[in-house]
């Protein structure tokens, strides 16, 4: 649920995508806050100019979460970002720790104004396969002998 303390930092992340076209980069802006809602830091898409197709903002914050923040540190923050993450991003999100998002545009209505931005093709997925090899070092690391 969004609360009236959210719509201001909402409308920074908005503020971020916007300054992120004058810059010549895509309109994607992201910021993190902590449980006070100040704001750790932010972050616009340079998926463009870093010729990076992972350089989306949310990602770029989680993992800067991730590096910098103790997890229950994380665990109290909000990503606030100008459309909802995508699939990429969202994995980064929950691998990082960080505790809630909350986003202005849905998918669905970025799609809406752009087309294209829904035009992923699925990549085929063959598997599982190979259980017994691949299974080995994964319980190595997992159990190790003692």
């Amino acid at each position: 649920m969004i609360t009236a303390a959210d719509e201001p930092l909402l409308r920074r992340a908005i503020a971020i995508a916007a300054h992120a076209v004058t810059l010549g980069d895509a309109p994607y802006g992201s910021l993190l806050a902590g449980p006070d809602g100040a704001v750790l830091a932010e972050a616009h898409n340079t998926v463009r100019r870093d010729d990076d197709i992972t350089a989306h903002p949310e990602l770029k914050l989680a993992r800067w979460a991730a590096r910098a923040l103790a997890p229950e540190v994380a665990a109290r923050t909000t990503l606030y970002t100008s459309c909802q993450p995508c699939g990429m991003c969202d994995g980064g999100i929950a691998r990082s720790g960080i505790g809630r998002v909350v986003y202005a545009l849905s998918t669905e209505q970025l799609i809406a104004l752009n087309p294209p931005s829904g035009a992923w093709p699925t990549v085929p997925h063959d598997g599982p396969a190979l259980h017994e090899e691949a299974q080995a070092p994964v319980a190595a690391y997992y159990r190790p002998a003692r």
